[in-house]
């Protein structure tokens, strides 16, 4: 997502991974050192005050040590930042940034949307392309090392539930082992957007740290402290996600609620609690 616009929340189910995921998964990763995170690639501290600024930087509230920002935005001053990124799906107006052949499509050519949020799906599905679709997004993961962030946040990472069977779970890791390789080069640590499934298999894609909407709503948030420990970042945003997460998780993981469109504070809707 690049500048404010609507969060970006995914209906999510957890889907059981067959053994074959496992014999799939190994000829698309990558070596192991893409995998490997830097020394200096820090996660953010766990059970920190946080807030979810994607949809536009403002002031943190007191209390907030840990930001998420879109990668067009700035860090927070002093405060440990992270780079939002669409990197499995291209916005609506950007789609002219992209080669045709990069555009997931169907069996008519027409791309294929991601249409809760009228998004289409890039196409991961080969090597080359993963290759490809990687260069771009790696130059934004330099902007924001470049910028002062201290870790990014790749969205999209469960693009493949969407993708109607033309790619699988182990291509989507494989991509993302890809930006996890190059986030740690440049000293940045990576998080696991979403996707409940794939938490078992962070240590093969190099993913540090786990940001997870609506786990609480969803009852997930033991599929990811089994896989990450505490270092998971809860955003709700309903009252009942909020205190199921802060029932189970308020002594060790960072949780928050925002408004659906993680509007700045001050603007109309704005909404941020925590437990």
């Amino acid at each position: 997502m690049t500048g404010p616009t609507a969060a970006r929340v995914k209906t999510r189910s957890i889907y059981a991974i067959v053994a074959l995921t496992v014999a799939l998964i190994t000829p698309f990763l990558v070596s192991s050192s893409a995998g490997s995170p830097a020394a200096e690639a820090t996660p953010p501290p766990p059970h920190a005050g946080f807030d979810y600024q994607i949809g536009g930087g403002y002031p943190p509230p007191a209390g907030v040590s840990v930001v998420s920002r879109d990668r067009e935005d700035s860090p927070a001053p002093g405060l440990y930042t992270i780079c939002y990124v669409n990197a499995f799906q291209v916005q609506p107006d950007e789609l002219d940034a992209w080669e045709p052949d990069l555009l997931l499509r169907d069996d008519n050519g027409d791309v294929i949307i991601d249409e809760e949020w009228d998004e289409a799906i890039l196409d991961v599905s080969t090597a080359g392309k993963r290759e490809r679709i990687a260069a771009k997004v790696n130059g934004w993961i330099d902007g924001c090392a470049e910028n002062g962030f201290q870790a990014v946040e790749p969205d999209n990472y469960d693009s493949y539930e969407r993708s109607q069977g033309r790619f699988g779970s182990s291509a989507a890791m494989a991509f993302i082992t890809l930006l996890s390789g190059h986030a740690h080069d440049k000293g940045l640590a990576i998080g696991q957007k979403n996707t409940a499934e794939l938490a078992e298999f962070r240590d093969e894609t190099g993913l540090d740290f786990a940001v997870v909407e609506e786990c609480g709503e969803f009852d997930e948030c033991g599929s990811f402290t089994e896989h990450f420990g505490n270092d998971v970042i809860v955003i709700e945003y309903t009252a009942k996600g909020l205190a199921t997460a802060c029932a189970g998780w308020q002594d060790s993981l960072s949780i928050v609620r925002r408004d659906l469109d993680v509007v700045p504070a001050g603007a109309d809707g704005y909404l941020r609690q925590t437990c």
